[in-house]
């Protein structure tokens, strides 16, 4: 179950069950390098986080990446917010609140793999910069920088107006 939540909030739907299959077969061939140091579940959900950065990688190497891949009722719902002229499209908050998980998920495919799992991992799902570096297999060092820059670029792709959340420091 674990596994499956882990999986189903980083990975599109449609290659869910793939990816939680391939992470238990990660685990089973890597049971003797666990050491009990830790908790199985624990060691069981960084090999799940890992296995969807791989996911990840493996996307956006064979990606082909279109000119411009909003659509013009994106492009015209960014101009809106990016001139404040957005107060409309408030009323619409279902409609808002969709397009803004389209956007988010559009940006976030902007960046690479690692600068995405760093993202989600510390700013979307709220881990601390310690949790998010046991499960990715980096140090908590190298999480800092990493979320930080992964930050910077992701609000440049959203034209500087990304929020200002400061978890890593």
């Amino acid at each position: 179950m674990r596994v499956s939540k882990i999986v189903q909030r980083h990975i599109p739907r449609k290659d869910v069950e793939e990816i939680a299959q391939e992470t238990f077969v990660r685990a089973y061939r890597s049971l003797q390098t666990f050491r009990g140091k830790s908790d199985f579940s624990q060691w069981l959900s960084a090999i799940a986080v890992r296995s969807c950065y791989d996911y990840w990688r493996k996307a956006y190497r064979s990606r082909e990446i279109p000119m411009s891949t909003l659509t013009e009722k994106h492009e015209s719902w960014l101009e809106d917010v990016l001139s404040d002229a957005s107060e409309q499209a408030q009323e619409d908050g279902e409609d808002l609140q969709t397009e803004a998980k389209d956007l988010l998920n559009w940006a976030l495919a902007q960046l690479s793999a690692e600068e995405r799992m760093v993202i989600e991992l510390v700013y979307l799902e709220g881990l601390s910069v310690k949790e998010a570096a046991v499960l990715l297999g980096w140090s908590v060092a190298n999480v800092k920088v990493r979320s930080f820059r992964s930050r910077r670029k992701l609000e440049k792709i959203l034209g500087g107006k990304a929020p200002q959340d400061r978890r890593s420091e």
